[in-house]
């Protein structure tokens, strides 16, 4: 999904702000906030894949003027709004006003029928897939070429896992970027690793 979410590799946005030793949490509402979701998931009501669909689909000016834990209550109550277990209306209702909700959902995609496996030491390239619904591959890698150095155990592919069709758990690789060959002309020497599904993989 090609959405405002996916910013990672972009220009023009300076250097990256941070501050050492912050704090997780700056007011009570968002302690509850994390509280909710992270119950929801481990009861079973959905998975970090539909988890993060759901902040990926809020409207892209909701989403670039929300807090970290206003994408996560939006996403929570997307998706117990989409299950039954709530309404639009009663959330309204006990927020006193609006309640904005993240779009519609797209249909999802299946694990490729032969996916390919790799070992540390192969060289790759990221396919250049464009899906409407979730994925978890990085647009700034997107078509380029990499090498295996790393493999993690197998997770339910996203692509399916985020839309609740079949998703077979398969691996991540470590993929090595250069970051010239990511951004010719336009980075310094270095490296960049991305962990990525084996679907979005093919022999470079």
């Amino acid at each position: 999904m090609d959405g405002v979410h996916d910013l990672g590799g972009r220009q023009g946005f300076g250097r990256v702000r941070y501050t050492l030793d912050a704090q997780g949490f700056h007011a009570a509402w968002e302690v509850r906030a994390n509280s909710l979701y992270s119950f929801a998931v481990r009861s079973g009501l959905f998975n970090m894949d539909e988890y993060r669909y759901g902040i990926e689909r809020m409207d892209p000016r909701h989403y670039l003027t929300a807090s970290y834990y206003e994408r996560t209550i939006t996403s929570l109550a997307t998706i117990l709004v989409e299950k039954g277990i709530t309404t639009q209306a009663q959330l309204e209702a006990r927020a006193g006003g609006a309640f904005p909700l993240a779009g519609p959902k797209a249909a999802g995609r299946t694990n490729p029928s032969k996916p390919q496996a790799f070992k540390p030491g192969d060289k790759v390239r990221v396919r250049t897939d464009h899906v409407p619904g979730h994925v978890r591959m990085p647009g700034y890698i997107r078509g380029k070429t990499g090498v295996v150095v790393g493999v993690s155990p197998p997770y339910p592919f996203p692509d399916a896992h985020a839309h609740g069709v079949e998703a077979r758990d398969e691996p991540t690789y470590d993929v090595r970027f250069d970051t010239q060959d990511l951004w010719p002309g336009a980075a310094d020497k270095a490296s960049v690793h991305v962990g990525v599904f084996e679907s979005y993989l093919s022999p470079a």
